[in-house]
């Protein structure tokens, strides 16, 4: 098989190998694609591996070849999924390699924010500490989490995780998710609906996939049914909120901070309204990036192929 990655170097920048693929046939990587060049890289390939660079109904119909699509990421919005199902095209994605990585990720954006660790660090580099008149300082006000209740909107793996953390900081977890389990409920993790989430929650993290009836959910209205001093927390997927209704809500005080590791268009804007937004934090879509996160990511890319080759694909979203 002729076996083609056309935007590998996020993946894998040099630290992990893609030996496990060239088993199967001959792999050509390519760091990043341009729009422009998508069809003529793909060629005749018969396998066609893709993070963000898209697959059009046109770039199918261009590479007639294509037998298999593998996608390198959860989300799988980038490929035309009813082109290839009309082409008895299979499309894989990877489903479960970051819960870990990202729940550790939401915690420690929203412990970021109670605490504001990094600009303080920077401030004591600088001198501020040993100019200040008193034994100690700081520049936000710090924040205990213990007692609070995190309302987690989308209760999957990553949800359910980030609650798994959140109640070990000694907070109480409302959980919000079309899909309930109710062995997941105990005394201080409960099930509520989303109203009931938004008014009593001291922090809400965002877990859910991004679909027609969840992009925009956190916007002007759902914000006004929120606690004043709410925190919010996203690094799940950036359309989820309407960033200017969050940027008003930063600067007038109604929402007391934010931390998010995605943004409605990526890699960001500078003319972002997060940006001009007070008490917010922003990372550049890294939370599902560590070393251990990433090579599990590249075992189940193998594994997909593995199973396409035997004849039975696996984790197929155009059935």
């Amino acid at each position: 098989m002729k076996i083609v990655v056309l935007d590998g170097y996020t993946l894998n920048p040099g630290d992990i190998s893609w030996e496990g693929m060239e088993e199967f046939g001959e792999v050509t990587v390519y760091d990043r694609t341009k729009e422009d060049e998508i069809i003529s890289r793909i060629g005749d390939a018969d396998v066609v591996y893709t993070n963000k660079t898209p697959l059009t109904k046109e770039t199918f119909e261009a590479c007639p070849n294509i037998k298999f699509v593998g996608v390198l990421a959860t989300g799988y919005n980038i490929v035309d999924i009813k082109a290839a199902k009309e082409r008895n095209i299979p499309v894989s994605n990877i489903p479960t390699y970051g819960t870990a990585a990202v729940s550790q990720y939401a915690i420690a954006l929203l412990l970021e924010l109670c605490h504001h660790i990094g600009e303080h660090s920077e401030c004591v580099k600088k001198g501020d500490w040993t100019n200040n008149a008193d034994w100690c300082f700081w520049n936000h006000p710090l924040v205990e989490l213990a007692g609070k209740t995190m309302g987690i909107i989308g209760f999957g793996r990553i949800g359910q995780d980030t609650g798994k953390i959140a109640q070990a900081l000694g907070m109480k977890v409302l959980a919000y998710d079309a899909f309930k389990r109710p062995e997941l409920e105990s005394e201080t993790c409960h099930y509520a609906d989303l109203d009931t989430l938004l008014s009593e929650s001291d922090v809400i993290s965002l877990h859910c996939p991004l679909f027609p009836e969840t992009e925009g959910m956190i916007n002007k209205d759902t914000i006004a049914k929120m606690k004043t001093g709410v925190m919010i927390i996203n690094d799940s997927r950036g359309p989820l909120i309407v960033e200017e209704d969050l940027r008003d809500a930063l600067n007038s005080g109604k929402v007391a901070g934010a931390a998010v590791d995605v943004v409605s268009t990526e890699p960001i804007r500078m003319d972002n309204p997060l940006l001009q937004a007070k008490n917010m934090i922003i990372t550049p879509h890294i939370a599902w990036a560590p070393k251990e996160s990433r090579q599990r990511l590249m075992d189940i890319a193998v594994e997909n192929l593995k199973c396409f080759a035997g004849g039975e694909p696996q984790n197929v979203v155009n059935k």
